[in-house]
């Protein structure tokens, strides 16, 4: 019986100790400091700051997981042509995913090997009143829904963790995008700007947003044990609002695809992974 005692405790202590794995996917319209549209473009006025910026709140979190203890983190590059990060800077820490051809884009690499998804510098969905620089996925969306709920690019990623069993335990953005969030998934936030309508924002300094995400961090991984993942009911059901009713025509092209109206399409997919592949190809390479 003591041996067995004996057992039973060192299992259950190796299981309570083995190291976290997390994954990153960091977007760049919410990251603090960035107030215009031109930072967030390659050929913008600014862009090299953004990019100083985005790769400094990536650090931050890195530097607050591995502050807790041991751990295996891979950082997601997710705005644009997913090259924006400055490689050489990150932590040498963190694994990093670049470029923007890849099937999965802003969750590409996430999987259920993961114990939790920290999304950074993300914005509100298409269309959303005092959400800075507010879309999804492209200007080519109006509206997107899974199952029935509307959801932005936060809300779409934090359904595809979920789909695998992975909490989103931090999030980050401006304002009207934590709100928005957090009305679908209960989770720790941070707030990193203020919209002043839709291109213009009021900003916190960088350096608050940075202690923020490392306290955020810190209690996210201390707490991992309790997250709480968005469940995803298989079928998937998807709807897509096109910009235009020539983005929808072309849609219908795909088999299994159903006319909602002029601008709406919709697809029930397998699961969340079929699902997810396919709205972006919608959104990304259909672009009459």
């Amino acid at each position: 019986m003591k041996l067995l005692t004996v057992l039973l405790t060192l299992t259950t202590t190796v299981a309570f100790a083995q190291s976290p794995k997390i994954f990153i996917s960091v977007d760049m319209e919410g990251i603090g400091g960035i107030g215009t549209g031109k930072m967030v473009s390659s050929s913008g006025k600014d862009y090299a700051t953004g990019r100083k910026l985005m790769t400094a709140e990536v650090n931050a979190v890195v530097e607050a997981i591995f502050a807790a203890g041991d751990a295996t983190v891979v950082v997601n590059d997710s705005h644009g042509d997913m090259q924006n990060l400055i490689h050489t800077e990150l932590d040498p820490r963190a694994e990093y995913i670049q470029s923007n051809i890849k099937p999965l884009g802003m969750v590409q690499g996430l999987d259920d090997s993961f114990d939790g998804a920290i999304f950074i510098g993300y914005h509100t969905r298409a269309g959303t009143e005092n959400g800075f620089l507010a879309h999804t996925g492209s200007g080519s969306i109006k509206g997107l829904w899974i199952n029935g709920t509307e959801v932005g690019e936060g809300g779409l990623n934090a359904y595809y963790a979920g789909s695998f069993g992975v909490p989103v335990i931090l999030a980050s953005g401006d304002l009207a995008f934590t709100e928005q969030f957090s009305e679908l998934i209960p989770t720790r936030t941070v707030a990193t700007k203020i919209a002043v309508g839709a291109r213009a924002a009021k900003l916190r300094h960088p350096s608050l947003v940075l202690e923020d995400l490392k306290k955020m961090t810190t209690q996210a991984i201390q707490d991992l044990k309790n997250a709480k993942t968005l469940d995803t009911t298989n079928p998937v059901t998807f709807r897509v609002r096109s910009a235009t009713t020539t983005r929808a025509d072309v849609c219908m092209s795909i088999p299994g695809m159903k006319r909602i109206d002029g601008y709406t399409i919709e697809y029930e997919a397998n699961n969340m992974d079929e699902a997810y592949r396919l709205i972006r190809v919608i959104y990304k390479y259909i672009r009459w």
